[in-house]
């Protein structure tokens, strides 16, 4: 095994291979320079590192006190009631306090206000970070059309037509009720736009009315003229509209060709293409 290399950064010892990532690739860009990141590292480290010493060796201790306990009682049935009072007498477990509360401030929604799955993944393997984010992603067509969310199963075989119909129908209310437009319906959009961030749909009649809220249109993918997907958001959750016009399963989908429109557990997308434009 190769030795590691440190060397100082803030007053800190770090190995090299640490140092170089955050210097090269993860600060640039983000307006913070290596002198002061290293700097507040160092002087967050240097704060907190006598606690977390004292904290360490209390965690020590319980463990060696415990392990104690179980090696002088291994022969004797397990007694939970006189457990427990050991477990309350070295602190382990300690007496319920008053009711309390806490708040907190500058937490991401995502933690604070939108239940969803919170999917933590070692961001140096690409394909777990990916997986993590694409899994926050489902189809509303898939889910509707091969469960018995629309009332009944599927019934085995090749693509039904006439069940398909009914998925592009409970979609198209589901977004007239998430993201109602100033007048009309989805079901009649014949083509969706983005002019100058807002959304513009086309509707049968020739009325191109926008969204009842402009502000939930969070971006769209291609170009603003003729979109390939849009970006909108419904209680902090984002719902994608994919548009393709050439699928053959969803030519039935008219008049707009929905391809698919897709729900998210989070209040914005986390890995999405660089196409995106975003409003």
């Amino acid at each position: 095994m190769t030795e590691a290399i440190h060397v100082e950064a803030g007053g800190l010892q770090v190995e090299r291979v640490l140092r170089d990532f955050v210097d090269d690739e993860a600060l640039p860009g983000t307006g913070i320079s290596s002198a002061r990141f290293w700097a507040g590292l160092g002087d967050i480290v240097r704060a907190h590192a006598p606690r977390h010493r004292d904290l360490l060796a209390e965690r020590a201790r319980l463990q060696q006190t415990i392990d104690d306990w179980h090696r002088d009682r291994r022969s004797e049935p397990h007694d939970p009631a006189a457990y427990r009072t050991f477990l309350e007498a070295i602190g382990y477990i300690r007496p319920p306090g008053e009711p309390f509360e806490i708040d907190t401030a500058g937490v991401d929604p995502e933690i604070a206000a939108i239940a969803g799955p919170q999917l933590v993944v070692p961001v140096t393997n690409a394909r777990y970070a990916l997986n993590a984010a694409n899994a926050r992603w489902g189809s509303l067509y898939d889910a509707l059309y091969g469960t018995d969310a629309i009332g009944d199963p599927p019934e085995p075989g090749p693509y039904d037509p006439a069940r398909g119909a009914r998925v592009i129908a409970w979609v198209r209310a589901f977004l007239d009720d998430a993201v109602p437009l100033e007048h009309g319906s989805h079901t009649d959009v014949i083509r969706y736009r983005v002019d100058a961030g807002t959304l513009v749909a086309e509707q049968r009649d020739g009325s191109t009315p926008g969204l009842q809220r402009p502000a939930v249109l969070i971006g769209h993918r291609g170009s603003a003229g003729d979109p390939s997907a849009l970006l909108v958001e419904h209680n902090g959750l984002a719902i994608e509209i994919v548009i393709d016009r050439w699928t053959q399963e969803m030519r039935a989908d008219r008049p707009a060709a929905f391809r698919s429109a897709r729900a998210s557990a989070t209040s914005r997308p986390t890995a999405l293409s660089t196409s995106w434009g975003w409003s």
